[in-house]
C-alpha cells in the first residue's frame, strides 16, 4: 500500500501537471487551432489541449473555452501575481525577456546549457535586460519539480534551477518519482523534511497553477516561449536571435537619449 507522501506526490504533481502531456485529456483548449500550433511548433514541448482546471469543482465538461489575448501589453504580461516574481537583471533594465518553462522540456535544458550563459553575462549582468523565470509546468513530474523548485530559498531558487536542467536525465520519468528530484534540490541544502512539506502546501501549489492559466491566456503554447520586450516567440531561441531581437531596442533607446541631450 502506498505510504502517505506518495499518494501525496501524486496529487499535488497531478494537480500541477495533469492534462499536460502525460495521461488523458479532459477538455478543450481555447480552440483546437491553439493545440495544432503548438503541435507544430519547432523547438518547443507543446502544452497538451487541457481547458480542465484540477482544482475547480467544475466537471470538465462544464469548462468553458479559455480566453486568449491576441496581443497582451508589457503591462498585460508584467501583472503580478501571487508569487514573487523570480527574476535576475536590474529591475529598471531597457528590455525584459520573459521566459516560460517547463522543467521536463528538452528545449528549456538546451536553451539553458546553451544559450543562457551567454545571455548572461552579455545582457543580464550588463544592465541591459532584465530576465524573468516562470513556471509551466507540462507532465506530472515536472510538477513536482516545480513544487520543489519553489521551496528552495529565493537566493537558491536559480541555483536548483540550473541543476534540475542539468541533471534532467536523471529524474525525468512517465510516473511521479519524488526520490530522484529530492536528490537534486539536496544540493542546494533543501531537507527532506522541507521537500515533504512543500508538497502538501496547497496554498502555493494553487498558486502555481494560476502562474500557468495566465500564461496560457497571454498565448504560451508550450515551452520555452519567450517574451521579448512584449513580444511573444514560441519556440526555443539562440544568442543569435535574442541579439536580434534586443540590441536594435537598446540602439534606439541610446539614440533617443542621444537626441534628447543634444536638445538640450
Amino acid at each position: 500500500m502506498p505510504g502517505r507522501h506518495t499518494v501525496s506526490a501524486l496529487i499535488v504533481a497531478a494537480a500541477l501537471g495533469g492534462c499536460t502531456g502525460e495521461g488523458p485529456t479532459l477538455g478543450s483548449l481555447a480552440g483546437s487551432e491553439v493545440a495544432t500550433a503548438a503541435l507544430q511548433q519547432p523547438g518547443t514541448t507543446p502544452d497538451a489541449p487541457a481547458a480542465y482546471n484540477p482544482f475547480s469543482e467544475q466537471p470538465a465538461s462544464t469548462v468553458g473555452r479559455r480566453e486568449v489575448m491576441e496581443s497582451p501589453s508589457v503591462a498585460e504580461i508584467m501583472q503580478a501575481g501571487e508569487l514573487p516574481e523570480m527574476a535576475l537583471g536590474r529591475a529598471d533594465a531597457p528590455v525584459t525577456i520573459v521566459q516560460y518553462a517547463s522543467m521536463t522540456c528538452p528545449y528549456c535544458r538546451q536553451f539553458q546549457r546553451e544559450t543562457f550563459p551567454v545571455l548572461k553575462r552579455e545582457y543580464i549582468d550588463t544592465g541591459k535586460v532584465r530576465y524573468v523565470l516562470r513556471e509551466f509546468p507540462i507532465g506530472h513530474q515536472s510538477g513536482l519539480a516545480t513544487i520543489a523548485l519553489r521551496c528552495a530559498p529565493a537566493d537558491k531558487y536559480f541555483a536548483l534551477y540550473d541543476k534540475l536542467m542539468a541533471q534532467q536525465p536523471s529524474w525525468v520519468s512517465q510516473e511521479v518519482r519524488p526520490d530522484p528530484i529530492f536528490k537534486v534540490a539536496a544540493q542546494v541544502g533543501m531537507t527532506r523534511a522541507q521537500f515533504d512539506s512543500c508538497r502538501e502546501n496547497r496554498g502555493m501549489i494553487q498558486a502555481l497553477n494560476r502562474v500557468k492559466e495566465r500564461g496560457r491566456t497571454l498565448g504560451v503554447i508550450g515551452t520555452p516561449n519567450f517574451f521579448v520586450q512584449g513580444k511573444l516567440v514560441k519556440s526555443v531561441i539562440g544568442i543569435k536571435e535574442i541579439r536580434e531581437m534586443v540590441d536594435p531596442i537598446l540602439a534606439g533607446r541610446v539614440a533617443a537619449s542621444d537626441g534628447t541631450a543634444k536638445a538640450r
